[in-house]
């Protein structure tokens, strides 16, 4: 019976700066937030303008 050793080994962070991909989700996650703001303050504006 052979014993296997496990190495250490770094891992690479899981958010490195350098990678595209990252930064278009994160963008794109930014934007997704602010348009549904946008939508909620707009639909607040909206049923607050009827009620005058």
């Amino acid at each position: 019976m052979t014993t296997h050793r496990m190495t250490h080994r770094s891992h690479k962070p899981l958010t490195d700066p350098n990678r595209p991909v990252e930064r278009a989700v994160t963008a794109a996650l930014v934007l997704g937030v602010l348009a549904g703001v946008g939508w909620i303050v707009g639909m607040v504006y909206t049923v607050a303008g009827w009620s005058f």
